[in-house]
C-alpha cells in the first residue's frame, strides 16, 4: 500500500503541501499554543450509519518527506509573528476549506552545535525529561518499522487552560544533511482519552534540522495541531511572542549540553541511528487508526483570563 492512498488524512495533507501556499506537510507541546482555531469548529454532523469507519494508518514514504521540507523552507503564505536573535515565528491561517487550525512554524540558528546532535536531543526521550519542564509523561509505545514508532505525550498549558496529550505515529529520514522527524495523531485501543486531560490532535507536526556547517545548524518547527477547543486570544499573542522563542532558546541550552550528558547516559545506545538497538515491542500499522479531531470532545477556554505561572520562572534550565 503506498503512502498517499484514499482516505488517510495525515498523508493526504502532507501530499497538499507541496501545492498549498509557499510550494510545495513532537512534536506536540513545543509551540503548540501558536496553533488555534480561527473560526468555531463546526460540530459533528449526525449519520444515520452510525460513527465513521475507522481509517487505516500508513508510514510516511519519501515524498511525504520531500513535502515536508518543501514546506518548512518556503516562505510565501507565511505570516511573521517573531523576529528576533536568531529565532523566528510565522503563522499561516487556514483555507476556507480546511481544518479550522493555524499551521505555525518555528525557526532558530543554532551555532556550536552540529545537526546530528540537535537530532539525537530531538530523540532522546530520557533526556527530554530533564530539559523539558512543560512534560507531564512522554513514552514510545511500540515500534513499527525501523523508522517509525507510536507514542505517548502529555504536557502542562499556561495556567488555567487544562491540560492536553495526543497519540501519535512518530517517522524519521535523514536525506543529505537534512533530518527529518514528523507525527500525526492516531487512535491506540489502550490509550484512550483521559478524563484529567484534554486529547488534542496531531495534523501534522515535525522536525527539520539542516546542516549549516560543522558546528552550526538550523531547526524548524512546523505544526498544525488542534487543540481540542476554542482558546483565548492572549494564548495566542503569548505564545508568539514568549513560549515559542523561550522553548526554542530553551532547547537550544539542552542540545549543548547534551554530549556531555550522553557520556553519562548508555553513550553507544541510540535505537533512532541503530535500529536493532530497539527494544520497543512491534505493533503492526492495523492496529492502529486515524484519529479525527470530529470524534473527540470540544473544550470551551476562549472566556478564561491569563493568571501568572510560576512554571515560567522556575525550574531547571539544565
Amino acid at each position: 500500500m503506498q503512502w498517499g492512498g484514499t482516505g488517510t488524512r495525515g498523508v493526504e495533507l502532507l501530499r497538499q503541501l507541496r501545492v498549498g501556499p509557499g510550494g510545495g506537510g513532537a512534536l506536540p507541546g513545543t509551540c503548540v499554543w501558536l496553533v488555534v482555531f480561527t473560526r468555531p469548529p463546526p460540530p459533528p454532523a449526525a449519520s444515520a450509519a452510525g460513527p465513521p469507519p475507522m481509517e487505516p494508518v500508513q508510514v510516511p514514504d519519501a515524498d511525504a518527506f520531500r513535502a515536508f521540507q518543501a514546506q518548512c523552507e518556503a516562505e510565501q503564505g507565511w505570516q511573521s509573528n517573531y523576529s528576533r536573535e536568531g529565532v523566528g515565528v510565522w503563522v499561516q491561517p487556514p483555507p476556507p476549506a480546511g481544518p479550522a487550525v493555524h499551521r505555525v512554524k518555528c525557526r532558530i540558528d543554532i551555532q556550536d552545535v552540529p545537526a546530528e546532535t540537535v537530532y539525537d536531543v530531538l530523540h532522546d526521550i530520557e533526556y527530554r525529561r530533564k530539559w523539558d519542564m512543560s512534560v507531564i509523561d512522554t513514552h514510545d509505545i511500540a515500534r513499527l518499522t525501523d523508522n517509525a514508532d507510536v507514542g505517548y505525550y502529555a504536557w502542562k498549558c499556561p495556567k488555567p487552560l487544562k491540560n492536553r496529550d495526543v497519540v501519535t505515529l512518530r517517522s524519521w529520514q535523514v536525506v543529505d544533511k537534512s533530518y527529518m522527524i514528523i507525527n500525526f495523531s492516531v487512535k491506540h485501543l489502550q490509550y484512550p482519552p483521559r478524563k484529567d486531560l484534554v486529547r488534542a490532535v496531531s495534523i501534522l507536526a515535525g522536525y527539520l534540522v539542516q546542516s549549516t556547517g560543522p558546528d552550526s545548524c538550523t531547526l524548524t518547527y512546523l505544526a498544525q495541531v488542534d487543540p481540542k477547543g476554542s482558546l483565548p486570544k492572549w494564548v495566542v499573542n503569548k505564545a508568539s511572542q514568549y513560549l515559542a522563542p523561550r522553548i526554542l532558546k530553551k532547547m537550544y541550552k539542552a542540545c549543548l549540553k547534551y554530549p556531555s550528558w550522553k557520556q553519562q547516559h548508555n553513550v553507544s545506545v541510540k535505537p533512532w541511528l541503530y535500529p536493532k538497538q530497539n527494544k520497543l515491542p512491534t505493533m503492526v500499522l492495523s492496529d492502529l487508526a486515524l484519529q479525527h479531531a470530529a470524534s473527540l470532545e470540544n473544550i470551551d477556554e476562549s472566556s478564561l483570563s491569563e493568571v501568572k505561572d510560576e512554571r515560567e520562572h522556575s525550574g531547571s534550565e539544565n
